[in-house]
């Protein structure tokens, strides 16, 4: 099992700048992937970035140029940078842990961008 602690989140204006972090309760190395995604009110929830065992980085179209997806390993800890925000942006984000067994996902943390 993995437990997952997402912080960082916030409210910021437009074009400003936040650092999601998570923290995993054991070796991010050991974990085939981590990722995250965002659910907004009323939608579904959609993937954002991924980050691989290996440290291939996947980001989706609309974020690309503007999120980064990084990690520490021995902090057992990932990172979403996102820069040039926009109120579109506004979501709970979400932290996932993809292993053989299962998949994890933490509590989720909120960001909020105004206009």
């Amino acid at each position: 099992q993995v437990q997952l602690v997402e912080s960082g989140g916030g409210l910021v204006q437009a074009g400003g700048s936040l650092r999601l972090s998570c923290q995993a309760s054991r070796s991010i190395l050991t974990i085939n992937a981590m990722g995250w995604s965002r659910q907004a009110p009323g939608k579904e929830r959609e993937w954002v970035a991924r980050i691989s065992r290996g440290g291939n980085t996947e980001l989706v179209a609309f974020v690309k140029g503007r999120f980064t997806i990084s990690r520490d390993s021995a902090k057992n800890t990932v990172y979403l940078q996102m820069n040039s925000l926009r109120p579109e942006d506004t979501a709970v984000y979400y932290c996932s842990a993809f292993s053989d067994q299962s998949t994890y996902w933490g509590r989720g943390t909120q960001v909020t961008v105004s206009s």
